[in-house]
């Protein structure tokens, strides 16, 4: 974090000091709330939780280094004491992203590839200079917060992943954080159940534009009518991506190798270059190209910007990560979200995978999806089917079973189980020799697992 006293921070945060003997002493550590994360010269803050309290671990931080711990009730130890350790959190991040004037502080959001994306725009922007970015997807009110709190003081750009459950969150991010960049990947069929429909989720994404300053920067997706409408919620000018002829980032030539991977050519204003993602899935050109854009936008030349696409890896578990096993079978780990568009572009994947090999998609539930479901459910079976997927398990319920329902209409082979102990136990009965496997749902199904089974035979 920005280098700050123990006197200041208690100012900022609206604290009193404890057993503090030095309230000189500067902080310039990030600020962890688990104390197993405690380096030298952080702020260690006790949260209390449903399960555990933070407050017993304060001895353990101060021991591992952490200078000072930030505490709702008394420890043993230096503390900033607060009434509330999230608002003060919140209100240290606040006053700490605003100090930093020299950083470019980008937000990224999205019914989809967030996280994705976010991962590529860091790998991007690191060959520029000093990037912070988002580890994982901790995009809440409390992951933001602690991104910001983590950034080192040489940080040059700040990139954000922000995430909402409902209208007013990113509103709220953004008046915590203030953004020099937004970029809206898409408005898609993910949470329509939570945020009551579409129009709803734009609404609420579209907050992130709605936010910039008149020389702040936009990036949205110029073939998703519903992110193409931001563009009058923002003062911002807009730089557009994805494949329409209108956009300002393109790509062209696209296509898939055998391992599942897309090709392309990236056209910007400045020209254009071959890109060669290491991401398995089509679904990623459009998260390559929202990258492309914003570091387009910012300045950053397109062969470099090109180059680094080309050599991007996947920094955050269970997106489309694969493993190659020593039987020569490989598992595509994609078991922690899962959306219509998503699915979609994993078993296109997974059939672009072929090749003569057996190919296995083991599907669960996408969450959230309202109304939709069942339709959504059975469309996956479908497209299941028509790519020719060799067999479908289908894992769970009412979801499930329209899954393997569809599947089985299309002609495809196909199983139901019940749950993802059930699935890994079917598959050491089935599972061909060198078989390419999918795994794919919402986190609430659980695969993690069925991966976590394929991995150890």
């Amino acid at each position: 974090m920005v280098p700050s006293t123990l006197r200041e921070i208690a100012q900022v945060v609206g604290g009193t000091l404890e057993r503090v003997r030095d309230p000189d002493r500067v902080v310039s550590g990030p600020v962890v709330i688990d104390s197993r994360q405690v380096q030298p010269g952080c702020l260690f803050a006790a949260f209390v939780g449903e399960h555990v309290d933070g407050h017993s671990f304060a001895g353990q931080a101060l021991a591992g280094g952490a200078g000072c711990v930030l505490a709702s009730r008394p420890v043993d130890g230096p503390a900033i004491m607060v009434a509330d350790t999230l608002a003060a959190v919140t209100a240290l991040a606040s006053w700490t992203a605003r100090r930093m004037t020299a950083v470019t502080r980008i937000g990224v959001t999205g019914s989809s590839g967030k996280t994705s994306t976010k991962d590529l725009l860091a790998q991007i922007l690191r060959g520029h200079g000093c990037t912070h970015a988002t580890v994982g997807s901790q995009n809440n009110e409390l992951g933001v917060p602690l991104t910001v709190l983590a950034a080192p003081p040489d940080v040059r750009y700040l990139v954000l992943e922000m995430g909402a459950r409902g209208i007013g969150h990113l509103a709220y991010l953004t008046t915590l954080v203030p953004l020099d960049a937004a970029l809206v990947l898409n408005v898609g069929a993910a949470h329509a159940g939570q945020f009551g429909g579409p129009a709803a989720t734009a609404q609420a994404k579209g907050e992130l534009v709605e936010a910039l300053p008149a020389d702040g920067i936009a990036v949205l997706n110029a073939d998703d009518p519903l992110v193409t409408a931001m563009a009058q919620r923002t003062a911002a000018p807009v730089t557009w991506f994805g494949r329409s002829p209108h956009a300002h980032v393109r790509a062209e030539q696209v296509h898939l190798d055998e391992h599942g991977r897309a090709g392309f050519v990236l056209i910007t204003p400045d020209g254009k270059a071959p890109v060669r993602l290491r991401l398995i899935g089509e679904h990623h050109v459009a998260n390559a190209l929202a990258a492309a854009a914003l570091a387009h936008a910012i300045g950053q030349p397109l062969d470099a910007t090109a180059s680094a696409l080309s050599q991007a890896v996947p920094l955050s578990g269970g997106r489309m990560q694969r493993h190659d096993l020593g039987d020569g079978t490989t598992v595509i780990d994609d078991a922690y979200n899962a959306n219509p568009d998503s699915v979609t572009a994993g078993l296109r994947a997974l059939a672009a995978m072929s090749a003569g090999r057996p190919t296995v998609a083991v599907l669960g539930q996408m969450a959230e999806l309202g109304d939709r479901a069942e339709a959504d459910h059975r469309a996956i079976g479908a497209l299941a089917a028509e790519l020719g997927i060799d067999l479908v398990i289908a894992v769970g319920g009412r979801d499930a079973a329209a899954i393997a329902d569809a599947a089985g209409d299309g002609g495809a082979h196909h199983r139901l189980v019940a749950d993802p102990t059930a699935a890994a136990a079917l598959l050491d009965e089935v599972l061909p020799a060198s078989a390419a496997v999918l795994v794919k749902a919402s986190r609430s199904a659980g695969l993690h697992v069925v991966v976590e089974h394929l991995l150890q035979r």
